[in-house]
């Protein structure tokens, strides 16, 4: 494993942790990581939601996260205030581990740049003293 994904995989791990002093419970995958943004994004709140709005959020999530490389748009909120998105440009052709690292890698730029969460690898927490 190259350094960069034990970073990548250490960052990660912390972002899990710090979801987990937040929300109460640790996320369990990627998955339930982009349903998390996915609520946030939908912006109603936690409440039961059915298996194929559980589905449709992961795909906000997904393309809010994507959409800070530009891959995606919003296109606005449809009559029932969910929201729409807009592919820019397809995603590269990757393998599923390959996937997963990219939207990882974009996940923790999401609560980096929307929460100002601040990972193990960050910069700010590297800086010499």
């Amino acid at each position: 494993m190259f350094k960069r994904d034990l970073d990548l995989e250490r960052t990660w791990a912390s972002l899990l942790d710090n979801l987990e002093s937040v929300i109460g419970k640790k996320p369990k995958d990627l998955n339930a990581v982009l349903f998390l943004i996915g609520v946030q994004e939908l912006g109603r709140g936690n409440r039961p939601f059915s298996k194929e709005e559980k589905q449709d959020l992961m795909h906000i999530g997904i393309c809010k996260v994507l959409s800070l490389s530009g891959y995606y748009e919003l296109e606005g909120l449809d009559e029932e205030g969910w929201p729409h998105w807009k592919m820019l440009k397809k995603l590269p052709h990757f393998d599923l581990l390959e996937q997963e690292r990219l939207l990882k890698m974009h996940v923790i730029e999401y609560f980096e740049k929307e929460f100002d969460w601040i990972g193990p690898n960050s910069p700010s927490t590297n800086a010499p003293s």
